[in-house]
């Protein structure tokens, strides 16, 4: 893809997704009471096979956010009685995020709303254009986690 002067089409994709990222956050608290943050950690943590939780560091690393943002939203979800954070029976020095039961009782009431808010979400796109959608924001996941700009910074 080639960029011109102004950015064109790389540009406006990349500020598209920040807008879309935006609202997304904005809908589910609105719409749900949480952050899409917090939603995110309800459903990795309802996965099969975490039942018995999941390190701090692999719940961070699966959802692409920051130490920071994680643990701000496992306080609040402690808190609000959805996460425990255990001792690792592996490695006692480390924590496990657990969903607790009313964090999953939480999770569950939520599929009716998850459902619906996702069908008006894509109520305009096809079956196939949602297949390539997914198709190309993995492609560009790839992409963006490959980038490296060290030979392109300008010396201070």
């Amino acid at each position: 893809m080639i960029v011109n002067e102004s950015g064109g089409i790389p540009n406006r994709l990349f500020f598209r997704l920040f807008q879309t990222g935006n609202i997304l956050q904005r809908q589910v608290q609105n719409e749900m009471g949480i952050s899409a943050v917090q939603w995110a950690v309800l459903g990795a943590l309802s996965r099969e096979g975490f039942e018995d939780g999941t390190s701090f560091n692999q719940l961070k690393e699966y959802l692409y956010v920051s130490r920071q943002n994680l643990d701000g939203v496992l306080k609040r979800m402690e808190r609000d009685g959805h996460v425990v954070r255990i001792p690792d029976p592996q490695d006692r020095r480390a924590r496990l995020v657990v969903l607790t039961d009313s964090g999953r009782l939480f999770w569950d009431r939520l599929q009716d709303s998850i459902a619906e808010f996702y069908r008006q979400a894509m109520q305009g796109m096809s079956f196939d254009d949602g297949v390539s959608l997914l198709h190309l924001l993995k492609k560009l996941q790839h992409e963006l986690i490959d980038i490296s700009l060290e030979s392109t910074i300008p010396e201070k």
